[in-house]
């Protein structure tokens, strides 16, 4: 069966969130005259930050709030107590002005021409609006578990995605880099494809690096993704003789 959509989780997948909160940790170090491995600080936030808010359901925050009590915890374990509220919320936003990977744009104009592309992420709609707009990433629908109510891995998060779109699971290729995400979306009867993205965390190795053996498809880039995309969607339609 052709797909007939592609669905892409977009925190690691598609943004590099590594070295957003790497940087605005540093700037805020040096302001305040202190070192610490920023790199793996930032890790260890983010680490915080996904424990905080995979699986949670029907939660009273999003998870912008998260990354604010994340912050706060991450800081005084690391004896920068120092850091003010204004030096906490330039990093918490900084979240709202990361990049997307340099392989992403121009394949994702791609796939577009094709078939539909979303964004279907744990993050919040504003921070998915902000990074998109600030990048010049058009999508055709970006769907938050913020208000699908389910965050992933939950199985309610894709059976949602699917009812919104009106296609089968089948008929839609979820796109990631991470296993939790695409095994439970193969679960619920979606496609998957891996995305190897394997600076995600900066100098360290991802923490789960190896697609799983199920996996529909792996693939090192975005443009060997938009390639096959081509293959999967069947062909292109044609416009009607007038």
């Amino acid at each position: 069966m052709a797909i007939k959509a592609a669905t892409f989780d977009t925190g690691g997948t598609v943004l590099d969130w590594h070295s957003g909160i790497r940087d605005a940790l540093a700037a805020v170090g040096r302001a305040h005259g202190v070192e610490r491995d920023w790199g793996s600080l930032t890790n260890q936030y983010r680490r915080l930050s996904m424990k905080g808010i995979v699986g949670q359901v029907q939660p009273a925050f999003n998870m912008d709030d998260v990354h604010v009590r994340a912050l706060d915890d991450v800081l005084e374990a690391n004896g920068l107590s120092m850091f003010t509220p204004s030096d906490r919320s330039r990093i918490a936003n900084a979240w709202h002005r990361l990049s997307t990977w340099p392989d992403f744009a121009e394949p994702l104009r791609d796939i577009r021409k094709r078939i539909p592309a979303i964004s279907f992420t744990m993050l919040p709609l504003s921070l998915a609006l902000d990074v998109s707009r600030l990048n010049g990433v058009d999508w055709d629908a970006v769907l938050s578990c913020e208000a699908i109510g389910y965050y992933k891995p939950d199985p309610r998060a894709y059976e949602h995605v699917a009812k919104w779109l009106a296609m089968e699971p089948s008929e839609i290729l979820m796109v990631a880099c991470h296993n939790f995400d695409l095994n439970a979306a193969r679960a619920c009867g979606y496609k998957t494809a891996f995305v190897r993205r394997p600076q995600e965390w900066g100098s360290e190795p991802p923490p789960d690096p190896t697609p799983h053996p199920d996996c529909d498809h792996v693939f090192n880039t975005f443009d060997e993704l938009a390639a096959a995309v081509l293959d999967m969607s069947g062909p292109a339609e044609k416009p009607e003789s007038p």
